[in-house]
């Protein structure tokens, strides 16, 4: 069960990461997931905040390119993500020099008000720059948020990012990242 699990939200985070839906993730699909977000809150690349994601997905390519593109022809195909991910970052210990900064960049813009916490409207615009179903955002969001304040910290965002990429746990929170699996 977990291994179906672990491989069905590589899967779903395929899917984010090849944006132009090549069936292979290259430098530029990370780039554009990364720019969907910057435009949905209205951030320029060149701000503090918008260059701190430019600068988290920039790392994020570099090292699938390093480790993961197996065939080293700039592409990621999904067979290589899937195997490359499991070695990387949930059998390895790469989530926190690599995943962590970009997690941590994306639920910074989200906190727009910089009080530490996303509302819904916030996680909304995230999510839709992910490609979620609107559907899926509330059921997303609430499950998201544990203790039912109405809002989602940034600690708590960047946790769920873990969980989504590294837990085989089938009742983690973060499983729901991205809507129900």
């Amino acid at each position: 069960m977990s291994t179906m699990l672990l491989n069905h939200k590589l899967d779903r985070a395929f899917g984010h990461m090849d944006v132009d839906g090549s069936g292979s993730i290259e430098r530029e699909d990370l780039l554009g997931l990364g720019a969907r977000i910057l435009v949905g809150f209205g951030e320029s690349p060149t701000s503090p905040a918008g260059h701190r994601l430019a600068q988290g997905f920039e790392g994020i390519w570099r090292t699938l390119a390093a480790e993961i593109d197996a065939d080293g022809d700039g592409a990621i195909s999904s067979e290589e993500f899937r195997a490359g991910m499991t070695s990387a970052f949930i059998e390895g210990d790469h989530f926190d020099a690599v995943f962590a900064p970009a997690a941590e960049a994306v639920a910074g813009l989200c906190d727009t008000d910089g009080d530490g916490a996303v509302g819904p409207e916030e996680f909304w615009t995230m999510m839709a720059a992910f490609g979620t179903a609107r559907e899926d955002v509330r059921a997303t969001f609430e499950r998201l948020d544990g203790d039912g304040d109405g809002v989602v910290s940034v600690g708590e965002l960047v946790e769920a990012t873990r969980q989504f990429y590294t837990s085989a746990d089938p009742e983690v929170a973060g499983n729901w990242l991205f809507g129900p699996l």
